[in-house]
């Protein structure tokens, strides 16, 4: 794993085996695999260990999914996303994800532009974007005394 600075990059292989687990919330954690703040995008990985869900939320930007692992669905929609399975979200979707009991998720996520957490009357409570990502990951990665992966652009 190299170090990186908040020089873009235009092209680099980052091995995913080599980037961290970040905790997002307990038994909730993402793994990025490329963070552009200046674009706004972002690719992680996403697992979710136990049943659990990640709070209800509204995408400014589109979203694409692929189900690595485990299965989730959204209190919103009536589909269960499984292994091999494809996930468009256009921007302004809302949703809760929601894991099961049994095997752990794992999905790779693909964002564009922040997603804002939401209350049940629509209010905004909190917002996610590839800086806050970086953020967190940056946080995680000085904490530990390990390297920043090649994956800021």
């Amino acid at each position: 794993m190299g170090s990186v600075s908040d020089t873009p990059v235009s092209d680099a292989l980052a091995s995913s085996l080599a980037i961290p687990w970040v905790e997002q919330a307990p038994g909730v954690y993402f793994k990025p695999l490329r963070l552009s703040p200046a674009a706004g995008t972002w690719a992680n990985l996403l697992r979710v260990e136990a049943a659990g869900r990640v709070s209800r939320h509204r995408h400014l930007g589109s979203v694409q999914a692929w189900v690595l692992s485990g299965s989730w669905r959204y209190l919103e929609h009536d589909w269960v996303a499984r292994p091999g399975d494809y996930v468009f979200e256009g921007a302004g979707d809302v949703h809760t994800l929601v894991v099961e009991a049994g095997e752990p998720m794992e999905t790779l996520f693909v964002i564009d532009g922040p997603y804002e957490y939401v209350n049940d009357a629509g209010e905004v409570t909190g917002v996610e974007s590839a800086a806050s990502k970086l953020a967190s990951y940056r946080a995680h990665c000085e904490a530990a005394g390990i390297p920043l992966a090649p994956i800021v652009y």
